[in-house]
């Protein structure tokens, strides 16, 4: 009997995946694994296996019956080992598209409390009582303000969307990216030097490669205008922490929005947690009712494409063209 194994998940329930094990008569095996020890039982023989935070590594998958599937619930695949995938002829996907609305909805308002300081405002009126206005600082109207979209796919378009009535200049840099596909969400392309020239405010939008890995750092930090806010919903380890929390305390740097860090949970001893007007989230971006609905429903169809023969719908390597 074929068999569809979730090795990990954070749902209240399973309901479209056994509506795709029901459908295509495989039998649906849901673990909560951590450890590559677990995951490697949990997938032994499987056919589709589609993994949240598990690690996917080359045991895991060599575990795994020949000719099979790997589904990612998300974006990023960072825990799959893609080229022992291609080694072995195991096909991957992932779930690019179910809540880019949502982590827009989520970065646009890191960005906007942050720029009204209202973690400042609210920390004050907790510690001191009551504070004034001018006690924060200068507030720039968002009129005056650029924003800069580092990536310029999905999600920063979406985002530049939800600027686009609060009067923001929106810049981004994307090397892969169309200026007329941008413009057309009122995006204005720029090379990345003059992006860090030009931006009050930057947002993160690129995956995770050794190249991003650790791209904001002491050195990038220090490029920025001074008082420039850091919003990241895309991967923790694009950001050194402790360089950010260093140019934060510093002034250099007017403050951050994270909703992803490295490692996840934040560290209990993150200087992060301490500093001025930072928002903490965690890893919640992508969190709304119909966004996770999306994410299990598509995760479930493309399970059963890959149970039936059917061309994969968003494929990061096919057993066609590893």
């Amino acid at each position: 009997m074929t068999r569809i194994v979730i090795t990990d998940h954070a749902f209240i329930d399973t309901e479209h995946e056994a509506g795709a094990a029901e459908r295509t008569g495989a039998e649906l095996d849901v673990h909560q694994c951590v450890s590559s020890d677990e995951t490697t039982e949990a997938v032994r023989g499987a056919d589709v296996a589609i993994v949240n935070f598990a690690p996917m590594g080359e045991e895991q998958l060599a575990a795994m019956s020949t000719d099979a599937t790997v589904i990612r619930y998300g974006v990023g695949y960072d825990n799959v080992d893609i080229e022992a995938a291609r080694r072995l002829g195991i096909a991957v996907a992932n779930v690019p598209d179910y809540g880019v609305d949502t982590v827009a909805d989520h970065a646009a308002s890191l960005l906007l409390g942050l720029l009204r300081r209202l973690p400042v405002y609210d920390r004050g009126i907790r510690d001191a009582g009551w504070v004034t206005p001018g006690s924060v600082g200068p507030i720039r109207s968002f009129p005056s303000v650029t924003v800069g979209l580092l990536g310029a796919g999905r999600i920063a378009r979406s985002l530049a969307d939800r600027l686009k009535p609060f009067g923001f200049r929106v810049i981004a840099s994307d090397p892969y990216a169309s200026s007329q596909a941008v413009a057309e969400h009122g995006i204005e392309l720029v090379e990345s030097n003059e992006l860090v020239d030009q931006a009050d405010a930057i947002s993160l939008h690129l995956p995770l490669t050794p190249k991003t890995q650790h791209l904001v750092d002491s050195e990038f930090l220090a490029t920025l205008r001074p008082g420039c806010i850091i919003v990241n919903t895309s991967r923790g380890p694009l950001i050194d922490e402790h360089a950010l929390a260093n140019a934060i305390r510093d002034g250099r740097i007017g403050g951050a929005g994270l909703d992803v860090f490295e490692p996840e949970p934040l560290a209990p001893d993150s200087p992060l947690r301490a500093c001025p007007n930072v928002v903490l989230t965690p890893h919640a971006a992508f969190y709304s009712t119909s966004s996770l609905d999306n994410l299990q429903r598509l995760a479930a169809e493309e399970a059963e494409r890959a149970l039936t023969g059917q061309p994969l719908r968003c494929p990061i390597i096919t057993k066609e063209n590893p």
